[in-house]
């Protein structure tokens, strides 16, 4: 065989490669896009029959990317106000709402003194029912 020979022959060789590479190209590409176009007809008749679900996953994934990316320090500095603003009202109202339980539990009269008073006052006559239980059990035995 001569150089010419080898040389055609390697390039028909080669050339045989590459089309088979082609063709696995062309079939991976083929079924991805099948699959995407899978995902997304299930995706839409997901949405379609319940949409709640889709737009809160949708605010929940939305929520972690934004939770990923860092605040630019620009970022910080424009929001800054808003930040104190709501950080302030968010304890006002925690403290608010604190206070205006504790007052509502003092009105039925749960302090916890009171509680505890009960739960004492419960414990003894649960313990006094199972003594009983047992002295009538023993002489109903007898």
């Amino acid at each position: 065989m001569t150089d010419i020979d080898r040389t055609a022959n390697e390039r028909g060789q080669n050339a045989g490669k590459a089309d088979d590479l082609r063709q696995r190209a062309i079939d991976a590409y083929g079924s991805a896009r099948e699959k995407t176009s899978d995902a997304a007809r299930r995706a839409e008749d997901s949405i379609g029959e319940a949409p709640l679900v889709a737009l809160g996953a949708g605010i929940a994934v939305g929520a972690l990317v934004a939770a990923l990316i860092p605040t630019s320090r620009r970022e910080r500095e424009a929001l800054a106000p808003y930040a104190n603003r709501v950080t302030g009202a968010a304890r006002d109202a925690a403290e608010a709402a604190r206070e205006a339980g504790s007052n509502k539990l003092r009105e039925l009269g749960l302090t916890p003194d009171a509680v505890a008073e009960k739960a004492t006052e419960a414990a003894k006559a649960t313990a006094q029912a199972a003594v009983g239980r047992l002295r009538d059990d023993s002489k109903s035995k007898s």
